[in-house]
């Protein structure tokens, strides 16, 4: 019996460890500090207090708060960043940059939400095209219900809206690695290279 409740407690304490862990490690935080510089390394540390600060927000205040967060980031092509046509960095690359593009936002926004316990079947990535650009863009999507008005985060607008508000917005698909009925091929590749190097913590 003594075995069974260390064995119990070692458990839970594992769980709550991995529970409360920040987002970003302080080993992670130390290594962008080395690569960068402070200002990189105090990103990291604003993000996690964000996270910390609103774990028990409404679902409302989590989708401001994260998508404030990440909006102050500079915008960057691919090429420029870097140098590839089409590049989707995970969420600490693009924060230890400073910058980034579509896509990169809404990854940022997606994973930070789902540590905050946002369900990752309410988010999508969707491909729009934005009025008045000829180049394809990416937004995030919140459905609260699978038959809701989904609520968009963007980073050209700032302020989330309803998607019936967004009529400078046409939508051509939502993509969700994890739901079945969202398949695309290409954005999957790209997503699983993403969550192999945010795993791996690559900066």
């Amino acid at each position: 019996m003594k075995k069974i409740i260390l064995v119990l407690l070692a458990f839970l304490l594992f769980n709550s460890t991995f529970i409360d862990a920040d987002f970003a490690s302080n080993d992670l935080i130390n290594k962008v500090e080395k690569k960068y510089n402070k200002f990189a390394k105090n990103r990291f540390i604003a993000l996690n207090r964000v996270l910390e600060k609103n774990k028990n927000s409404p679902t409302s205040v989590k989708l401001e708060k994260i998508n404030d967060f990440f909006n102050s980031i500079k915008y960057g092509s691919d090429r420029d960043v870097y140098g590839a046509s089409d590049y989707w960095a995970n969420p600490f690359e693009f924060l230890a940059k400073d910058k980034g593009d579509c896509e990169d936002y809404v990854i940022a926004k997606y994973l930070a939400l789902e540590y905050l316990g946002i369900p990752r079947s309410k988010m999508f990535l969707s491909y729009v095209r934005l009025k008045g650009s000829n180049e394809a863009h990416m937004v995030l999507s919140y459905f609260e219900t699978p038959k809701s008005e989904p609520l968009i985060l963007d980073n050209v607008r700032k302020i989330i809206f309803p998607a019936s508000k967004r009529d400078d917005l046409t939508f051509v698909f939502n993509f969700n690695p994890n739901v079945s009925s969202s398949s695309s091929a290409t954005a999957n590749s790209k997503w699983n290279k993403m969550i192999s190097q945010y795993k791996g913590q690559k900066i």
